[in-house]
């Protein structure tokens, strides 16, 4: 399925797309103007702009990712993963890049920077209650933070 969604280009790229017939996301390019690049140093992060301005259908949100090709060959990432365009934002879109790498990183005008994918979302109701004992019971319980994913804490790489 399909969604028409209104946007605003004030980059001199062209509207995002899906790289193949397949794609989960539309890649979104580097705004860069005034300079000839913008530069992220290890350890850095930088908001880079798209010029992009669009109205996300209510009951929708679009969300910004990383790009796997920048963040396995550059340990370039989003910050805020996923980031978040509300249905009621009409600002301008912009990305949130972190350097985890070891070199700098530059971004030139269009380069690709993220991906931007539709969800649906649905808002939440809810029902109180009173006393844990009354939330359902499931085998997991309150186990949290690894208890589903190690069977053997002793596997762990010590530094």
């Amino acid at each position: 399925m399909s969604y028409k969604i209104q946007i605003v280009n004030k980059s001199t790229n062209p509207l995002p797309s899906y790289a193949t017939i397949f794609s989960s996301g539309v890649d979104l390019m580097a705004m860069v103007d005034g300079v000839d690049k913008i530069i992220i140093y290890p350890g850095k992060r930088a908001l880079i702009h798209t010029g992009l301005y669009m109205a996300i259908p209510s009951g929708f949100e679009l969300q910004i990712r990383p790009r796997s090709g920048l963040a396995l060959k550059k340990g370039v990432t989003v910050l805020n993963t996923p980031g978040t365009i509300d249905s009621d934002y009409r600002g301008e879109v912009g990305v949130i890049i972190i350097n985890h790498g070891e070199d700098a990183i530059a971004f030139g005008n269009g380069d690709k920077i993220a991906q931007a994918v539709l969800v649906r979302v649905d808002n939440i109701e809810w029902e109180k209650v009173n006393e844990i004992s009354e939330l359902p019971v499931t085998t997991r319980g309150a186990g949290g933070f690894g208890s589903t994913g190690i069977t053997n804490i002793n596997n762990l790489i010590k530094e």
